[in-house]
This record gives C-alpha cells, sequence and structure tokens, in this order.
C-alpha cells in the first residue's frame, strides 16, 4: 500500500533545508542582479527567442522545422558565446554566466546549445534550477 506521505514527498520536489533558495549553494544573492532567473522568465526568453527564429525560418525556409531549429541553435551559439544573452535573454533582463560570473564563451555555448535543443536536459533541473545542460556547460542563468 502507497503511503500519502511517500507520494506528497516526491511531487514536492528534492528536500531541501530551511532557508535555501535557488542559487544559495552556488553563492549567488536570493534577489536582485546576480540571482537565478526564475523559470516565468526563462519561458518568456525562449519564447521570444524561437518566435524571432521561427520569423527568419518562415522568411528564408518557408516555416522548416528543421531550419527552425537551425537558426535557434546559431542564434544561442553566436549570441550566449559571444555577449552572453540571446535576443530573449536580453528583453527579459537575463546573461548566461560560468559559475564565477566569467563570460560563457563559445565552448560551454555550444554545449549548452546542443544538450538545450535535445530539450529533456533543459527541462530535468536542480534545486537551483539549473538545467542539466547549464550543469554540463557549468554555466547559470542569472538575472541582469
Amino acid at each position: 500500500m502507497i503511503d500519502r506521505r511517500d507520494v506528497s514527498s516526491w511531487i514536492s520536489g528534492p528536500p531541501t533545508e530551511p532557508g535555501h533558495y535557488p542559487g544559495r549553494g552556488l553563492g549567488l544573492p536570493r534577489t536582485g542582479p546576480g540571482s537565478i532567473a526564475r523559470p516565468g522568465r526563462r519561458v518568456v526568453a525562449l519564447c521570444i527567442d524561437w518566435a524571432a527564429c521561427l520569423l527568419i525560418s518562415t522568411a528564408f525556409f518557408h516555416g522548416n522545422s528543421s531550419a527552425t531549429l537551425g537558426i535557434f541553435a546559431v542564434e544561442q551559439i553566436v549570441l550566449v558565446g559571444t555577449v552572453g544573452y540571446s535576443l530573449g535573454h536580453r528583453a527579459l533582463g537575463l546573461k548566461v554566466v560560468r559559475l564565477g560570473g566569467a563570460p560563457a564563451g563559445i565552448p560551454a555555448a555550444i554545449l549548452r546549445t546542443v544538450l538545450l535543443c535535445l530539450v529533456i536536459p533543459a527541462v530535468v533541473f536542480d534545486v537551483d534550477q539549473r538545467g542539466l545542460h547549464d550543469k554540463a556547460a557549468k554555466t547559470v542563468l542569472v538575472r541582469l
């Protein structure tokens, strides 16, 4: 027989200690500049990026889904790898940095983007709200 407490503990996510907040384990502030970007901002930024890539794909490739994904990947690699943010990130005041605050760089942006395009690594995240794509690239998405 399944105990109700077993199910509720699984649904509530991984256990955290009192006073924990996303980014605490990484030495980041709770709120404000440098704090972990929250899921709502991340999703809106992703939608902005995807919409921009879809517009380009529609204009030049008749909306081909592979072309849209390719344009998205190029946007992420070039923009995140050089300036630290995509169009959506910039619009919402977010930036991708390496742990410690250094710029992400092209190699980390490539790894992060490949995993992001696979989707699953981006939706599996830890108590600090870092997806597997960010963990693998040793990056974190923070507020500006």
